[in-house]
């Protein structure tokens, strides 16, 4: 990421979140360096994931593994690619 870059994002704000506690978040990602943001987004990444499985399970507790997978697919990459990497397979309800 580029200086200018990473100074437009440090500075965007959330708006329920302090001054003074995005800084300390922001220099807490700083001292983590590249390689532990790297590690806590796919951890992050992860744990999405795994939320958006539980989510399917909950909405269509009859869906074996192999339809919440493709449900998630869905969600991840849209109708039109998965049916380009998987096709002929049914495409369930998310």
């Amino acid at each position: 990421m580029t200086a200018p870059a990473a100074r437009y994002i440090a500075g965007m704000r959330p708006r329920d979140t302090t001054a003074a506690s995005h800084a300390a978040q922001m220099k807490a990602y700083h001292r983590l360096g590249a390689a532990g943001r790297v590690r806590l987004a796919a951890t992050l990444s992860a744990d999405a994931r795994q939320l958006t499985r539980a989510g399917i399970r909950a909405r269509h507790p009859e869906y074996a593994d192999e339809a919440v997978e493709m449900a998630l697919r869905r969600i991840l990459y849209g109708d039109d690619l998965v049916r380009r990497a998987w096709p002929g397979r049914p495409l369930p309800t998310p």
